[in-house]
């Protein structure tokens, strides 16, 4: 096997292989996350990074379930490998990014080993002593076959981090994005240099802080795939943008999909090289427009209302003091019903939803739509009225 040895018939007696699942079965993922992050977080590299904690536990937790599946007789499957090859990519490209030393990610991998062993250990009896002799080269290859693969993608990820700070290519795309509009020859050249026409539709992200990371691990899945996805940092944020190719089972379709999932600002559909750099301006205000909310991709869609009040803050243009100052009027408890109330008004645009939605009558909604009326002065029924209280609370 190309990534993790099959677990060889080693004992294939059903009785022995019976008693080593039932080991197996003993191990608790979050003991053993436990006990690796109280020893990985006494390697210096790992204590001073800026790589949190939480992200190490994430890989700790995803490590230690794929390993323990694999030590099974007869589920070496395909879709196995897979999986551990998915979290090599992972643990490879976050940790070179994170800038912690190859030989501080090579002992942390094999802690892997120790902390399994020792677990595997405690739970046996005296009686299961020639059964775990026979196994331990297995467990051992497993870990170490894991170790030489974060090895492989992480060597190859710090290759492609020297590229972005030297290669060509990285010129031409600065350019785009530079203080200066590119001229038409510009884009022309820069199109050229990365394989589309300068009218080509694109896509673009953008992430900030701990979320770049996840951004790049999709990018290099998608080179693992054979397919580029063209990258420019701007300060803490990352820039990512393709061209648009919606056939099914492409890899840029696949790749598009997962960063879907991420919580990055999104804008897609850019009509091509000219647009770009503005574009990358909207979605770079989309990604630090997310909060606790928001657990896939910000689009315009989604959050226009949000960029109309910041776009009005920063202009200092009041969206709603009037309507706060006028709220204040009332009590907390019938202010907190008559806010429910309109938002569930602007969310469904229906009385009838909305009071469903809120488990009231529909006079009693109307009743607070019409008293919100009265202290405002906003008549919700009206889209031009009530739209300022959707980006004013949005």
């Amino acid at each position: 096997m190309s990534n993790f040895y099959s677990l060889q018939t080693v004992g294939s007696d059903g009785a022995e292989v019976q008693r080593w699942h039932e080991l197996l079965d003993r191990l608790l993922v979050t003991d053993l996350t436990g006990k690796f992050l109280d020893r990985v977080l006494q390697i210096p590299s790992y204590r001073q990074a800026s790589l949190p904690t939480s992200e190490i536990r994430r890989t700790a937790v995803t490590s230690f379930a794929a390993l323990i599946q694999s030590l099974r007789h007869g589920v070496d499957s395909a879709g196995m490998e897979a999986e551990r090859l998915r979290i090599a990519t992972d643990v490879g490209v976050s940790r070179a990014r994170a800038g912690i030393p190859i030989e501080s990610l090579m002992s942390a991998i094999r802690l892997d080993f120790s902390v399994l062993w020792s677990e595997l250990t405690a739970h046996a009896e005296e009686a299961d002593a020639a059964l775990l002799v026979r196994h331990a080269e297995t467990v051992w290859r497993v870990v170490d076959s894991y170790a030489s693969q974060t090895q492989a993608i992480y060597m190859a990820e710090q290759q492609r981090i020297l590229n972005e700070a030297t290669a060509i290519r990285q010129g031409y795309v600065a350019a785009v994005f530079g203080p200066v509009n590119p001229t038409t020859e510009m884009l022309d050249r820069v199109a050229n240099e990365l394989g589309f026409r300068p009218d080509t539709p694109l896509d673009v992200a953008v992430a900030v802080g701990a979320e770049a990371t996840q951004l790049r691990v999709v990018i290099a899945h998608a080179a693992r795939r054979g397919y580029e996805i063209f990258t420019h940092p701007q300060g803490d944020a990352l820039v990512a943008f393709w061209p648009v190719d919606e056939r099914p089972g492409s890899a840029v379709r696949e790749s598009a999909e997962e960063i879907r999932r991420l919580r990055c600002g999104l804008i897609e559909n850019v009509p091509g090289l000219p647009a770009l750099a503005s574009s990358a301006r909207i979605a770079g205000d989309l990604a630090r427009l997310i909060d606790d909310r928001d657990e896939k991709a910000l689009t315009l869609k989604r959050a226009w209302a949000r960029i109309a009040r910041m776009r009005l803050a920063e202009a200092g243009i009041p969206i709603a003091a009037d309507v706060d100052t006028a709220l204040a009027r009332c009590g907390g408890a019938e202010r907190e019903r008559l806010v429910e109330a309109v938002r569930a008004y602007a969310v469904t645009g229906s009385v009838g939803a909305a009071s469903e939605q809120l488990f009231c009558h529909r006079n009693t909604l109307m009743n607070r739509l019409r008293r919100f009326r009265e202290l405002t002065g906003i008549d919700v029924m009206i889209p031009d009225q009530i739209a300022r209280l959707i980006v004013a609370w949005s």
